[in-house]
């Protein structure tokens, strides 16, 4: 990390992660104007949770797609590419004139997220030692952590200068609307990181420009490393390409075993409902009767922000497996413990309350469940998603597992307007049990791979899935 070595890597590893940043800032930004659309466009619960969610699909798709364009692109023009969409998508929602034009534009949004949501881990892991490979994939997440810190400041600062997100702020438009349309911001500055990193030297190899990219990992890796570091990646490019034609296909409901471990990670990091606490916290903590909502949401993200450098600072140390548990285990326990304060709210619609001590309670809890979730689920299964698939696999399962995410994503994100509407306690009780399965997967499935190179990790995944083949 101290080396001149690491600190370029480091920023480079950064300059990727500001995709991660786009995809926190999009999933929370919507969290302030939620009740607006509500009220502009008149809709029910169920479209709202269709307004919100559809950024998702598109986030899947682009997700799917995204492996194939970084081949034949390049790393660097998908990441414009992604750039452009938000762009675009942020300066389309705030002017949207009906709801479908809304859902529309940020679909087109989801499309440069989810594209960036591969490249960019994918890219940190191609210039990342693997002696840190841990902590700078992780940066992934904490850049979607600080996106969502972010967009909640950002709402909360608008809708104050505002006096609401129904009143008019700047050029005839309402405080809604400019919390998309400061998207661009970040949009732009990620568009224009990436024409001033280098190109990823996996990339380059595969094209034939090898003196390029030996150029790059000699400023990445010490001198005497340096031939080794190319032997081995002209290597593992050569098996890739011998194995281009290799198929995701399996024994296990027609997929390879090592599959259904990424996808199985993938939605349970989702289905503990995670961004029902970004997307709707808002307008959850009006409905209980809490005061400054806005403030809440913000003070909730920056904690976010923080317990994500503490998983960071830990997942090379205590390992993968260790985190992953303590996590699930909390978890499970502040979401429990959410179902049984909504128990005890009063009211109905819009004028429920929760009696003391319960509201002060759920507050904590919820603290308490981003807590656990920011310091192990959040980055790290960005991590072993990096980590699990057989080179020979890794860009098409990794946009699978990817795919499969957000699929997740926008089941819990599409549910919970009309769920929370039927019965709050059951609903973060089925959010509590998933994070109590989790913490049996990990038990059972998931391996230790702290201090691995990739090549040794996923030999341990691909024996159990062996394994449960014979």
């Amino acid at each position: 990390m101290k080396s001149p070595y690491g600190r370029r890597a480091i920023g480079l590893s950064v300059a990727a992660a500001v995709g991660g940043f786009l995809f926190g800032f999009d999933s929370s930004v919507v969290n302030g104007a939620v009740e607006s659309i509500q009220s502009d466009f008149s809709l029910n619960d169920v479209v709202v949770g269709l307004v919100v969610a559809i950024a998702l699909l598109g986030c899947a798709a682009g997700a799917m797609i995204a492996g194939n364009l970084a081949d034949r692109w390049g790393r660097l023009r998908v990441m414009l590419l992604g750039a452009i969409m938000f762009f675009v998508s942020s300066l389309g929602a705030g002017l949207a004139f009906s709801v479908w034009d809304l859902a529309l534009w940020r679909v087109v949004g989801g499309l440069g997220i989810g594209i960036a949501s591969v490249v960019a881990p994918a890219y940190i892991a191609e210039i990342a030692p693997k002696q840190i490979r841990g902590s700078l994939a992780s940066l992934q997440q904490l850049a979607i952590t600080i996106g969502i810190f972010a967009a909640l400041l950002s709402d909360f600062v608008l809708e104050g200068a505002a006096g609401g997100p129904d009143n008019v702020l700047w050029l005839g438009l309402e405080a809604w609307r400019w919390m998309f349309i400061v998207g661009v911001v970040p949009a732009a500055v990620y568009g224009i990181l990436s024409f001033t990193v280098p190109e990823s030297p996996r990339f380059l190899i595969t094209q034939g420009r090898t003196d390029e990219a030996r150029a790059i990992f000699s400023r990445l890796v010490p001198a005497v490393d340096l031939e080794k570091t190319m032997n081995e990646l002209v290597g593992a490019i050569e098996t890739d390409q011998r194995n281009a034609s290799a198929s995701l296909r399996g024994p296990v409901l027609g997929l390879q075993p090592i599959v259904w471990i990424g996808i199985i990670l993938s939605v349970f990091q989702q289905f503990v409902g995670i961004n029902v606490i970004f997307y709707y916290s808002t307008s959850l903590w009006n409905s209980v009767g809490m005061t400054n909502s806005a403030l809440i949401s913000v003070v909730t993200s920056i904690t976010n922000v923080l317990v994500t450098f503490v998983a960071i600072f830990l997942v090379d140390r205590l390992g993968r497996k260790p985190i992953l548990l303590t996590g699930s285990a909390a978890m499970a326990a502040s979401l429990g413990l959410m179902a049984i304060s909504f128990l005890f709210a009063e009211g109905s619609g819009s004028d429920v309350t929760l009696p003391d001590p319960w509201g002060a309670i759920a507050l904590v809890a919820a603290n308490l469940f981003v807590i656990g979730f920011g310091a192990s689920w959040g980055p790290l299964v960005w991590v072993l998603l990096g980590e699990i698939f057989p080179s020979r696999i890794r860009a098409k399962a990794l946009g699978v597992a990817a795919g499969a995410q957000w699929i997740a994503n926008f089941l819990i994100t599409m549910t919970f307007p009309a769920m929370s509407g039927w019965s709050l306690p059951l609903t973060y009780g089925m959010y509590a049990a998933f994070a109590a399965l989790s913490f049996v997967f990990v038990l059972w499935r998931i391996p230790e791979t702290k201090g691995m190179a990739l090549e040794q990790a996923e030999t341990l995944f691909t024996r159990k899935g062996a394994a449960s083949r014979d």
